[in-house]
């Protein structure tokens, strides 16, 4: 009986220690415009937020990772000199939330975005370091150009002369300008022929 009551007590006593999963919650994807912002978070559980160092790495298309924000605290932190004094880190530990608010973001900054942490609570309120970072699922951020209006063509036709000769080779020509996107089709007729549709890519550069 007196075992059973030791080996209850010692159950008991390390039940504080079982340790929550750590988990960090990222969004799948993010779509910004050179020169806007936007805000990337990164929703935290199984351990104490406030206590934890946390970092932002991200990886460019065809490049390794790149540790870009590492952050403790507003008076703590490192931020790389392709975002400082674009990107602010900062902490909402009422929420569990780490977040990165983004200003004046550049199309060189589509990469996906991966919150880490290398900190994790144990029993009695301390942390501890992890040999390894912890990973969340990564945020795809894609940079891209704000997309134009679609603009109608103008159309202008030339006629050949008319010809004696019936061998002649006449040729009418219809010009496109001033419209976007820069691909264009184009349905010709000619008299009682049958119509013509033409495809052609832009030969003009877009604006």
């Amino acid at each position: 009986m007196m075992t059973s009551t030791i080996f209850l007590s010692l159950l008991l006593a390390l039940l504080p220690c079982v340790q929550s999963e750590i988990t960090l919650i990222q969004p799948e994807a993010e779509t910004g415009h050179p020169g806007g912002s936007l805000s990337l978070t990164c929703k935290t559980s199984g351990f104490k937020l406030g206590n934890s160092s946390m970092y932002w790495i991200r990886q460019v298309p065809g490049q390794g990772l790149e540790c870009i924000v590492y952050y403790y605290s507003s008076s703590s932190n490192n931020y790389a000199p392709a975002i400082k004094d674009r990107f602010t880190a900062s902490k909402d530990t009422s929420n569990n939330i780490f977040a990165l608010e983004m200003r004046s973001v550049k199309i060189d900054d589509t990469a996906i975005y991966y919150c880490t942490t290398d900190w994790v609570q144990d029993w009695g309120g301390w942390t501890y370091r992890t040999a390894k970072m912890i990973f969340g699922s990564g945020t795809q951020l894609t940079v891209e150009p704000r997309q134009k209006s679609i603009v109608k063509p103008k159309l202008s036709a030339f006629y050949p002369p008319k010809s004696s000769s019936k061998d002649a080779v006449q040729a009418a020509v219809c010009l496109a300008s001033d419209f976007f996107p820069k691909d264009i089709s184009l349905q010709l007729a000619f008299g009682d022929k049958p119509n013509a549709d033409v495809t052609r890519p832009s030969v003009l550069k877009p604006d």
